[in-house]
């Protein structure tokens, strides 16, 4: 059994291709000391993305690393793992970042990276989770966090939050549901990383 980390005050980076809705949520917690830890860096690949605004108007380098810009995807991951490093960052926080993360970034932060996907993991994998739960006609949905390997949504899980899902339910209003869980259940996964209570045993995370 490997212990992920010891306890720390973590060191964050937040890549978002997004509004950055949980890295709003995320930096909120920080301030009301529900987690120990603190935002370094937001790093975007979209340049329109709102999360870059938000994280400048929170005094957090924001930057805009445009993939178009490196002839492969080895040579943008490299320029992100510069980005990080440079930080000294522990944890990279997925926060609706819309890439498959590489070899390049998964060597550099072997289980240091995590994401949080709007459904109970490994059901409904990939975009348009809430749709695809709606399609399927489950009767709970949810959220997980995990840590982040070569695969879409595939690797071992931290912790999940179940969501109830109602006959009235569209698709908006199910993702709007999830997401009040979803603020709630990353900021709980990072302050047991920050509290070093993660051990993983094959691909099973144990809560110590």
């Amino acid at each position: 059994m490997i212990k992920v980390m010891e306890p720390r005050r973590l060191k964050l980076a937040v890549l978002a291709s997004g509004r950055g809705s949980n890295f709003v949520a995320l930096w909120e917690a920080i301030q009301k000391k529900e987690l120990d830890a603190e935002i370094c860096l937001l790093i975007s690949d979209k340049k329109e993305a709102p999360a870059l605004s938000k994280a400048a108007d929170a005094g957090i380098t924001a930057l805009f690393l445009d993939p178009r810009s490196y002839p492969k995807r080895e040579d943008y991951e490299a320029e992100v793992v510069n980005q990080l490093k440079a930080q000294e960052i522990d944890i990279v926080v997925l926060a609706g970042y819309m890439r498959l993360v590489g070899r390049v970034m998964l060597d550099a932060y072997k289980l240091k990276i995590v994401n949080i996907h709007p459904a109970l993991l490994p059901s409904f994998a990939g975009l348009n989770a809430q749709q695809q739960a709606l399609d399927y006609g489950v009767k709970v949905s949810g959220c997980t966090v995990h840590f982040v390997d070569e695969g879409m949504d595939t690797g071992p899980i931290i912790i999940q939050t179940a969501v109830d899902v109602y006959p009235d339910d569209n698709a908006d209003i199910l993702a709007e549901r999830i997401l009040v869980e979803e603020h709630k259940t990353y900021c709980k996964a990072l302050q047991l990383l920050a509290e070093g209570r993660i051990y993983i045993k094959d691909r099973t995370v144990h809560i110590k």
